[in-house]
């Protein structure tokens, strides 16, 4: 599964777009110095979101949107189509 299509079904699970979720973490004081497993945690308790889900968000929470090339335009379940994953939600595409 791609980064954006793990974001997408986070949305999915949650009713609330990618960006809303790093809203509400940064809103938490969560950020770039962050352990990742106290985002998850909060994520797990707070919106129901398992490993998966929750890793993609953390990149996204700590790094901003932008994901490594290496990710895009490969072969395989995890292709991406941009360096740069879109948090504005489902609707907005």
């Amino acid at each position: 599964m791609s980064f954006q299509a793990y974001l997408d079904a986070a949305e999915k699970k949650t009713g609330r777009t990618p960006q809303e979720l790093v809203d509400a973490a940064h809103a938490r004081g969560f950020g770039p110095e962050t352990k990742a497993g106290e985002i998850l945690a909060w994520l797990a308790d707070d919106h129901g979101l398992g490993r998966g889900h929750g890793m993609a968000l953390v990149h996204v929470i700590k790094n901003g949107p932008t994901i490594p090339g290496t990710h895009v335009g490969s072969a395989g379940p995890h292709r991406d189509d941009s360096t740069v994953l879109r948090l504005d939600g489902l609707a907005a595409r």
